[in-house]
């Protein structure tokens, strides 16, 4: 496995017409995820035995797939280890597994990833940007304050909004301008 690297590695997995931000635990060649149960992520992933793993860098992108579903047409059908595995029409890369679950408990579902084909669509190079660094992270904090409206959350979505304000660029501030929207 090329692409993925030591560490979580945010992407965007994709399931049976559905996608959401979610990172990959990656450490000792070994790839897994933890996932929340009642998401269609965990369904799927649980019914279908398969992800793919999605290379974006679109913040939009991460930010609409965190709260709304993508219409049909924003996935392509590939057909891989003998199924049809849904990625994103706009990924740069991805990365196809076969899911296996490893443990449940009564709220996380703990998935082990094995890889079954991974594609470069393009070469592209991304210049290190905090801004679209500061609007994963905001993501990641806003799905968990429109569910429980922390406040301690809210003053993190706020210091990295900041940033995202600071060292962001168009994109940037109009995925943070949607993700604001989300959070109401």
């Amino acid at each position: 496995m090329g692409l993925l690297k030591g560490g979580i590695n945010e992407i965007i997995a994709t399931t049976a017409y559905n996608a959401a931000p979610i990172g990959i635990h990656y450490r000792d060649h070994t790839a897994r995820m933890i996932l929340f149960l009642g998401s269609h992520t965990a369904e799927n992933i649980e019914r279908d035995g398969w992800v793919v793993a999605n290379f974006v860098y679109d913040p939009v992108l991460y930010v609409q797939t965190a709260f709304e579903d993508l219409p049909h047409d924003a996935f392509v059908l590939e057909p891989v280890a003998g199924k049809v595995m849904h990625r994103l029409r706009a990924a740069e890369a991805w990365c196809a597994f076969s899911a296996t679950v490893e443990h449940k408990s009564h709220e996380t579902l703990v998935v082990q990833l094995t890889p079954e084909r991974e594609i470069m669509e393009g070469a592209f190079i991304h210049p290190v940007n905090r801004g679209f660094n500061n609007i994963i992270d905001a993501t990641v904090h806003a799905t968990r304050y429109v569910m429980n409206t922390d406040p301690q959350l809210k003053m993190l979505i706020d210091y990295h909004a900041g940033i995202v304000r600071k060292c962001g660029g168009k994109r940037e501030i109009e995925a943070l301008d949607l993700l604001l929207k989300y959070m109401g």
